[in-house]
């Protein structure tokens, strides 16, 4: 395929674990529970809060986002990692390719940016308690949420139209069973110097900037909590933390992972970098729900309501 005098290739072939093809069927079994907990999880938590009306809060807003964004997570790696794992169709073609990279990114970058919107949620409600009914109105979390949206599609509308505009001469073989910017950007065979340096600036503008506002965030509420002169009163307010903490830390450790396996692992066995990726995917949108129902009281009755059929 030519698009603008460049040489394209007509479709990409995807992989699944190299060297395990012929036990892929199992692995479909254990990625189809992932799925089934994180989409279920994700949908009750979204029908929870609109039902619970004590959960109305700019709190349980912010988790909404999160539900959705792991939604969006799961939903677009779902179709090639069906196809692969359990149809054995590892061809996608270049242009559906390119849109699935787009929105695995477009909800990573999200997911980032809902996080730190999270943790200014804790910074205000534990700093600055009495002015947080003030500070986080309905209306602000809203911006907030469309700023996040918006920021994340700046960031990643560029990537598929800077992979178009290269000549593709390599092997058209990527190295997961989904599309990835990383993965793709090694197949050109033009100049990819504006691809690298576009894609370092998008790296630090989201994951580092909001990693450290995080970090900052965290610094601050500690230091507001240790003012606190009863050590109960401090452990349960730290206790308001545990599940965004949670949420922070299986959201960027895996992607740290990824990110030091392709710089300097390079080494490992090729099946060691798809399983980080598919940790890297799957286990934020598995584990966010489950972490929020057994750390969420208001959550955890609502669920148990829905589970025994029993009324509260």
């Amino acid at each position: 395929m030519a698009i603008a005098g460049m040489s394209h290739p007509a479709s990409f072939i995807l992989t699944g674990l190299p060297g395990l093809e012929n036990s892929q069927h199992w692995l479909f079994l254990l990625l189809g529970v992932l799925y089934m907990i994180s989409i279920v999880g994700n949908a009750l938590i979204l029908f929870i809060i609109k039902e619970e009306q004590s959960l109305h809060q700019p709190m349980y807003y912010f988790l909404s986002l999160l539900s959705v964004n792991d939604l969006g997570v799961s939903f677009s790696t779902l179709p090639t990692v069906l196809a692969v794992f359990c149809f054995h169709l590892r061809e996608i073609s270049f242009n559906s390719c390119m849109s699935q990279m787009f929105f695995i990114h477009l909800f990573s970058f999200m997911e980032s940016g809902i996080l730190l919107a999270m943790s200014f949620d804790r910074y205000v409600a534990i700093c600055n308690p009495l002015r947080y009914s003030m500070v986080l109105t309905d209306a602000r979390v809203m911006w907030i949420g469309l700023c996040v949206f918006l920021r994340s599609f700046c960031m990643v509308f560029p990537l598929p139209f800077l992979l178009k505009r290269l000549p593709f001469c390599k092997a058209n073989v990527l190295s997961h069973s989904y599309c990835l910017h990383p993965d793709l950007i090694r197949l050109p065979c033009g100049d990819i110097t504006i691809n690298n340096i576009f894609g370092l600036f998008i790296v630090i503008s989201t994951f580092g900037l909001d990693s450290a506002l995080i970090l900052l965030s965290y610094v601050l509420i500690l230091r507001s909590v240790l003012a606190i002169a009863s050590r109960e009163e401090r452990l349960k307010t730290l206790n308001t933390c545990v599940s965004h903490l949670c949420a922070v830390l299986i959201f960027y450790v895996p992607m740290v992972g990824v990110s030091m396996a392709a710089r300097y692992g390079r080494h490992a066995p090729r099946y060691v970098h798809t399983l980080l990726s598919l940790v890297y995917l799957f286990v934020p949108p598995m584990l966010n729900p489950v972490i929020y129902s057994i750390k969420t009281k208001e959550i955890r009755r609502r669920l148990s309501k829905i589970l025994l059929g029993t009324k509260i």
